[in-house]
């Protein structure tokens, strides 16, 4: 249940409410109200949550294998010193030129779920730079999450006003700016970014009356940071439409 901790720590109490957590893997969670959706597009059905005397709000969940990982196998193979200067090194060079990586190091998760996916690098040229995988790392974070989002606009029909994001990645600027600008929503980044323990502390407040109310905690939820799409639209979709040509060239590959 740590994932709808984090999302009732997130205050994601309405119908279209979405947060992902970024850890070793990411869990992107769409609150869809008194409405138990069932996917047509890969995700999984859950419970959100239930309050005393209350109707149960369920949620469609997408779980991604590798993302915090692909940061720490960069770190492995020798391509950064520390997982900090991935920022640094991604803004060095304009874009990844051509360089997408999918981190299928132990197949693909939400929506694919392809176990024989594998990890992929393709686009490399004789001027591929280590600058350029690792923005092509970062972008992959961000590509994943799209994936999910798009399969749960397609299977509630809502589209999400914001992206509430926790975990250790989301302290890398770039990545959030990144993660906005190829969703192409807002994405909030709340002070308090332990939201598995926040969730389970709102819930046992409102159970003993320390909180009276939801509105209550929603007042009580700070932003830490904000980020807007700053890349233009057409950029974006472009390069996510050739993210979805990479990912088929990882696809059962092992046999």
């Amino acid at each position: 249940g740590d994932q709808q901790a984090a999302l009732f720590g997130q205050t994601c109490f309405e119908a279209g409410a979405v947060k992902n957590t970024y850890g070793t893997g990411s869990f992107c969670l769409m609150n869809t109200g008194t409405t138990a959706v069932d996917s047509d597009h890969g995700l999984l059905t859950t419970v959100a949550f239930q309050l005393a005397d209350g109707e149960v709000h369920y949620a469609i969940e997408g779980s991604i294998f590798v993302t915090g990982a692909a940061i720490e196998w960069l770190d492995n193979v020798g391509l950064i010193d520390d997982p900090t200067e991935t920022a640094e090194l991604a803004r060095s060079v304009d874009s990844t030129d051509g360089v997408y990586l999918v981190p299928a190091f132990s197949g693909l998760g939400a929506p694919h779920w392809d176990g024989r996916a594998r990890g992929t690098i393709v686009g490399m040229s004789l001027g591929t730079r280590r600058e350029h995988v690792v923005r092509a790392t970062l972008e992959a974070i961000a590509y994943q999450t799209r994936d999910v989002i798009e399969a749960m606009e397609a299977d509630s029909g809502i589209e999400p006003a914001a992206l509430r994001v926790d975990g250790g990645a989301v302290k890398n600027n770039f990545l959030c700016q990144l993660q906005a600008d190829i969703v192409r929503t807002e994405l909030l980044r709340p002070a308090v970014d332990e939201t598995t323990a926040l969730g389970a502390a709102y819930a046992a407040g409102l159970a003993v009356g320390y909180w009276e109310s939801l509105e209550e905690l929603r007042s009580n939820w700070r932003t830490d940071a904000e980020f807007e799409p700053s890349m233009d639209a057409k950029r974006a979709n472009r390069q996510y439409a050739r993210w979805n040509d990479a990912v088929e060239r990882s696809l059962e590959w092992e046999h």
